[in-house]
């Protein structure tokens, strides 16, 4: 039986030579493989059986060709890719068969998933194999063929013989909601999976417009055909590269030249860096140098010797850096520094790196001077001859001492004291254990951690205390004015302490209006902005939060515009202290669903209209100090942005996403009213008109999209010019041409087309899958704005900085187009 108005024709390979790309979808006239799940269906065939036609591939056809099922994991050639799945097989299997749940992370698919073992079962009826207990080597080297075959309708076949499960040719809503389930599992959409049945529906709602209850696996086939085609009209990484080749300059040509090219610019890029460490270890040499020929002139050669010279020597190098290393942390002088001309031959932006260079010296400079004492001076000191003991040192000793009684001495046990407490800080400033990396064995594993570096640094306060008291009670020196030890670290010292009670003073107490926790950990605080606060996009600002701890303070991003009556942060737990900050502000807020079993996955939000009294009775007190320079700030120094956020690094680009929004808004209003100020006015607020900025924001979870979906939505009602092009990355999301995303990425077009809203991120700004090609986008921005000078601004981890730095200097041609690269990692 067949319904009204709707031919039958068989189901077969040939039926499909006839099925064109320009088919009416709309349901009139459309052909039917079959008519009724509930009537008595005809046996679909194997592909192999029955005469297959030639088909004409299309370009909509040829679009299709990206269609895969496997990961990009193998080498390309078929020989290394099927002697890793052998290995991967005889690893797996058990008793010669490879199970169901195996097969996905045999094959190339990753970890096994729904999508997989999906995958296993079509593929077993295609070939009549009952796979319930595992499929052999040669079983699984068939299956792998048919996925990785050129042959366009066989990988197209395999993909509908996972939707349509029963082999009556035909989808009903249901089994279009089971795949997007699917699909949305593999990739890690947990939202998009809440909201299938919704999706599914639009899929019906565009491919059966008369309500049949199903639709063909050809008008599925014609839809992802259309979509592919739009896809392919881009620039390849290859493209790419061929053309980036086509610039390099003649200097790049010869390999000799090249090198010698290479340092040249790497030196202009990084002369501020250069120079200062140039600086700074030439004078640590002249230091040394000075110190140690000065000790070869003393009395104390005749016993001593150069180890004498070089303890010394070393130790004016301490006295130097001891002093030197404060410098960089303060911010407040650094934050004005920028400012003026010596932020533009300073490298501000390096001053982290830079305290963490002058820490290698102080380690340095305090092995050798200790180990110039201990194991060679105080030996020769106790050893010496009486009668040469007292010719030499008769008037510093009443009586020779013995080597116990140098190392008890004050500057023996000082010492001592100030190299256990600087390892212990130094060990804990380190990465590993800063961030929580390394898991120390109980009871110590909850040493490590942000928390454990603030107060085992401020130990070094104690140090500096003992450092003086070690300099001024020298032994081999006579006179105050030659214990120069408290000379070298009198300013430093004022400046930082200065600093610090500057900030105290400043330090200040704000109002919470409103709190929220999203998905991923990341809590929002938008607070009071305190008379006074006037800050830049990009720059941070301390927090405290006295109910955790009077002591710490942790620096996070302004992602507020300054033209904002309010300052916001968004902080992402990942320490301790973090940690304790959500769950105090958790208590004050409510969860914005009814299901009580989801309570930790879902967003929560403050009470809202509460007044200040109410405010401050129900969240915690937050001070904060500040502001703080940052790399990002210096983007009103381009015309042209590249700004580019992973995960939580998107903080500061938002900051100046938002001031560009409202320098829009602004300009807009001014170009609408009729005043001869207009020119001036656009001026002032940002010169909107030939600004441009290009965000790239990847993540790898699909609730972050939700932190700044308020500023994403804003740049699509008000950026009528396109000033901000906004793309945003999902990780999870396996590759657009990847079967795993193939229907997603349908819905996504579909939805976006009817209002506007993308499926994945929930705002309307498109989503792409996977990761950016950023060749490709150095490239269009290379291109779209020849000879001009861009700005790249990088803040996330450090594992994309050599890869995005090395782009900056392909891609910028002397007296063209170049790239500023500023990082700043987390």
């Amino acid at each position: 039986m067949e319904p009204e108005g709707r031919p039958y024709i068989p189901r077969n390979s040939s039926t499909r030579t006839f099925l064109k790309d320009d088919v009416n979808l709309s349901g009139a006239g459309r052909l039917s493989r079959n008519t009724s799940k509930a009537g008595s269906c005809r046996r679909r065939l194997p592909p192999n059986d029955g005469p297959m036609l030639e088909r004409q591939r299309s370009s909509a056809t040829r679009g299709l060709d990206g269609l895969r099922f496997l990961d990009k994991v193998i080498t390309g050639k078929e020989v290394d890719a099927w002697m890793a799945i052998e290995k991967r097989f005889q690893r797996f299997s058990t008793d010669g068969k490879l199970p169901r749940e195996k097969f996905g992370i045999c094959v190339g698919m990753g970890e096994g998933s729904e999508f997989s073992g999906e995958l296993f079962d079509a593929l077993a009826r295609r070939k009549r194999i009952d796979g319930s207990n595992g499929i052999t080597l040669e079983q699984v080297r068939e299956f792998w063929e048919d996925l990785t075959k050129e042959d366009l309708d066989t990988r197209i076949h395999i993909f509908f013989d996972m939707c349509d499960k029963n082999g009556d040719g035909l989808l009903t809503e249901e089994d279009v909601k089971e795949v997007l389930i699917m699909s949305a599992s593999a990739n890690k959409l947990s939202t998009f999976k809440k909201q299938a049945s919704t999706y599914a529906a639009l899929i019906m709602e565009r491919l059966d417009p008369d309500h049949y209850g199903y639709i063909e696996m050809w008008q599925l086939e014609t839809l992802l055909k259309s979509m592919a085609t739009s896809k392919r009209a881009t620039i390849s990484s290859d493209d790419t590269t061929d053309l980036a080749k086509t610039m390099i300059p003649e200097d790049y040509k010869n390999p000799w030249r090249k090198s010698m090219t290479k340092i040249f610019e790497s030196g202009l890029e990084n002369w501020k860096v250069f120079w200062v460490l140039f600086l700074f270890w030439e004078m640590n040499v002249a230091l040394f140098l000075w110190k140690f020929h000065q000790y070869t002139m003393m009395p104390s050669f005749q016993v001593l010797g150069y180890c004498s010279c070089t303890a010394k020597g070393a130790g004016e190098m301490l006295k130097f850096n001891m002093a030197l290393i404060l410098l960089p942390v303060c911010r407040r002088t650094l934050t004005a520094i920028r400012e003026t001309y010596l932020g533009k031959v300073l490298p501000v932006d390096e001053n982290i790196n830079f305290h963490k260079i002058i820490a290698l010296a102080i380690v340095i400079g305090t092995v050798i001077h200790t180990i110039a004492h201990l194991a060679c001076n105080f030996i020769r000191l106790s050893g010496c001859p009486v009668n040469q003991f007292m010719a030499v040192f008769g008037g510093l000793f009443v009586k020779q001492p013995s080597y116990m009684d140098l190392v008890l001495s004050i500057p023996g046990y000082t010492g001592i004291i100030m190299i256990i407490l600087m390892a212990i800080s130094f060990t804990f400033a380190m990465s590993s254990f800063r961030r929580n990396v390394v898991k120390l064995p109980a009871p110590f594993n909850n040493l490590a951690g942000f928390t454990s570096f603030w107060y085992t640094h401020h130990l070094l306060i104690i140090v500096y205390f003992l450092f003086i008291v070690h300099g001024y009670f020298l032994i081999l020196t006579v006179g105050w004015y030659r214990k120069t030890t408290w000379m070298y670290l009198l300013l430093p010292m004022l400046c930082y302490a200065g600093e610090r009670v500057l900030t105290t003073d400043h330090t200040m107490p704000v109002d919470i209006i409103k709190a929220i926790i999203y998905t991923g950990n990341v809590l929002a605080l938008y607070m009071t902005k305190p008379i006074g606060f006037k800050y830049k996009s990009g720059m941070y600002l301390f927090v405290q939060c006295p109910q955790i701890s009077r002591f710490e303070w942790h620096p996070f991003t302004i992602t507020s515009a300054p033209g904002d009556d309010y300052l916001s942060v968004h902080i992402r737990t990942l320490g301790d202290w973090t940690k304790a900050l959500r769950e105090e502000f958790a208590k004050a807020c409510e969860p914005q669903q009814k299901n009580p079993n989801e309570r930790k996955l879902a967003r929560m939000e403050t009470f809202k209209n509460l007044t200040v009294e109410e405010s401050r009775a129900m969240y915690p007190k937050i001070y904060i100090k500040g502001p703080y320079g940052a790399p990002a700030q210096h983007h009103r120094d381009y015309s042209v942005l590249l700004l580019i956020g992973l995960g939580i690094g998107a903080t500061p680009f938002i900051s100046i996403l938002n001031d560009l929004l409202h320098h829009l808004k602004k300009s807009v209003i001014f170009q609408s009213s009729k005043t001869s100020e207009v020119p001036f006015l656009l001026q002032k607020y940002g010169g909107s008109l030939d600004k441009r900025a290009y965000f790239y924001w990847v993540t790898r979870e699909q609730g972050s999209f939700e932190w700044f979906k308020g500023v994403m939505d804003d740049i699509a009602e008000h950026d009528h010019n396109n000033i901000i092009e906004m793309h945003n990355y999902l990780t999870s999301m396996y590759e657009e041409g990847d079967v795993r995303s193939a229907l997603i990425s349908m819905v996504q077009s579909l939805q976006h087309a009817k209002d506007g809203v993308d499926v994945v991120s929930q705002s309307r700004i498109k989503t792409h899958f996977a990761r950016p090609n950023w060749r490709k986008v150095f490239h269009d921005l290379a291109t779209r704005h020849e000879g001009a000078k861009i700005g790249v601004f990088y803040c996330g981890a450090r594992a994309l900085t050599k890869q995005l730095k090395k782009l900056c200097k392909e891609f910028s041609e002397p007296n063209m187009t170049r790239f500023d690269f500023h990082k700043e990692n987390f």
